[in-house]
């Protein structure tokens, strides 16, 4: 049995992943059986029919991503019947947040069709064996995280009441959301995720499960079509790689934006070595972020082509008085590395949820079309295929004789949370629990006025920008999950105390 470190979203997670590696599985098969999982038993943070990133990097052969994510529906519809069906609410979550739900905020999920490739390239064990744990999960049902009770506090009944299956598996008999630590049963997850074990993704793309998907969307006023889940593919791509110090670091390369905006920050904080976070290099930190993510905001969130604008960030970052005229202004991870060195992590989002699960399916339906901080150019956003834009930067590092696996769910906070997690352990020497568990900051323009928001612990300098200090550390800034393995001594794993976490050392001690 090979020997594989994990760190995920639940223990539940980890647990599942070890049984895999039992199975013979590697890496990435234990990486793969633990996203499923955490999709699948994370009600409300994800949902399976939504999006996912995978980052792969084997010995000897260069980093691969496969792109899973998701596109702009259509194919097929007329074009009056686009651009509808959904609703806008507003949560509480993160001081305040306005997204789209309903039909309408549907686009054309990728996540299963990018972990089937994954599979088919870098797989060992057998297909219906990563759905082992998962299955027996949904079919006798798991406990209800800390972070999804938190967040389904703020999005139960605006958005995942919706349903009549999905309120049944959320609520007591009298009508209230179930307490945290309870057993939750999604009614007929467990067999569609058994019929997708036995017959492969098409199910979903093209058979009886697509059918039912595209069904319920077009019936309530969505533009999701059969066509558009038939013709959906996942892309391999070969990862953007940025090297920092002795590291080369692979991520999300374009069309996704969030491996160039992660790889900028990187750059233009590259100087940072042997310092600690003083106030100094805090607003060092911010005056980056506020220069690499306005850029995004002004080039790339409308671009036709994200890569020449992804160049040209590179370009800045490296090249810091160039960059200073920029200087204005719902997911999952699983990381997972084996004694072999390979590497893989993997990111999934449905968004915050469109509410919407096709009867009979248990499936939540993603509502990436109306991430508004993240889709900026609305429901019809595009031709159909297009790949939205995605911040879900999975990453893999070496060095001579280390392989690290990170990643970070958080929406717009995911390249903040894990460019300061790479600060601390590879330029500033962190320990691996320190450098995620480290208070973090983040500069916040997904509204009408920049801010910033921080955690606790900083010495924060002055800012002309509203700043909200929360009281403790706060899942909004996202949940660091990574594994390590050096050649000296061994593995390293750790999960983000902001989240409940699991980690394992398959084939070893949990």
């Amino acid at each position: 049995m090979t020997r594989v470190a994990v760190a995920t979203t639940s223990q539940l997670a980890a647990d599942g992943a070890n049984e895999v590696a039992e199975l013979g599985g590697n890496a990435v098969d234990c990486a793969l059986a633990a996203a499923l999982t955490t999709m699948n038993t994370e009600p409300g943070v994800c949902a399976l029919a939504g999006s996912a990133f995978i980052t792969i990097w084997q010995p000897d052969a260069d980093p691969v991503t496969i792109d899973g994510n998701v596109t702009v529906p259509g194919l097929g519809v007329p074009e009056a019947e686009r651009g509808g069906g959904a609703e806008s609410v507003t949560l509480d979550y993160g001081g305040g947040i306005t997204t789209l739900v309903g039909s309408g905020s549907v686009a054309v999920p990728g996540s299963l069709a990018a972990i089937e490739r994954a599979w088919q390239l870098f797989g060992s064990a057998r297909w219906s064996d990563l759905f082992i744990p998962v299955i027996r999960a949904t079919r006798d049902g798991f406990p209800l995280s800390r972070a999804c009770h938190y967040y389904l506090g703020f999005s139960g009944k605006p958005i995942f009441d919706r349903s009549q299956d999905g309120f049944d598996a959320l609520h007591e008999a009298g009508g209230g959301l179930i307490r945290q630590g309870d057993l939750v049963v999604v009614p007929h997850l467990a067999d569609s995720l058994a019929a997708i074990a036995d017959e492969g993704a098409r199910i979903f793309y093209r058979g009886e499960l697509g059918r039912r998907i595209s069904q319920h969307v077009r019936d309530n006023g969505g533009g999701l079509s059969l066509e558009d889940l038939e013709r959906f593919e996942a892309v391999e791509r070969p990862s953007l790689t940025v090297g920092i110090g002795d590291w080369t670091i692979a991520s999300t390369p374009p069309p996704a934006i969030g491996g160039s905006v992660l790889s900028a920050m990187l750059l233009a904080c590259r100087n940072l070595s042997q310092q600690r976070w003083t106030r100094d290099a805090l607003e060092r930190l911010i005056y980056v972020q506020r220069a690499v993510l306005n850029f995004r905001r002004q080039c790339m969130d409308f671009a036709e082509d994200v890569e020449p604008e992804a160049r040209e960030l590179l370009e800045l970052a490296s090249d810091n008085p160039r960059l200073s005229k920029w200087a204005s202004a719902s997911t999952v991870h699983t990381s997972a590395v084996d004694e072999n060195g390979v590497a893989c992590a993997v990111t999934a989002s449905s968004g915050y949820g469109s509410g919407e699960m096709p009867g009979g399916t248990g499936l939540w339906l993603n509502n990436c079309l109306g991430e508004i901080e993240l889709n900026r150019r609305g429901l019809d956003a595009g031709p159909p295929g297009v790949r939205l834009p995605s911040n879900m930067s999975p990453s893999v590092a070496r060095r001579k004789g280390r392989v690290l696996a990170a990643g970070s769910p958080g929406a717009d906070r995911i390249t903040t949370a894990l460019h300061q997690f790479l600060v601390n352990l590879l330029q500033m020497d962190m320990p691996l629990e320190a450098a995620i568990a480290h208070p973090r900051l983040h500069v916040d323009m997904s509204g009408d006025t920049d801010r910033l928001m921080a955690e606790p612990g900083l010495d924060l300098p002055e800012v002309d920008l509203p700043v909200n200090v929360m009281p403790d550390l706060n899942m909004y800034f996202g949940g660091i999950g990574a594994t390590l393995v050096d050649r000296a001594t061994g593995f390293e794993v750790a999960s983000d105390p902001r989240r409940e976490g699991g980690t394992r050392i398959c084939g070893g001690k949990s």
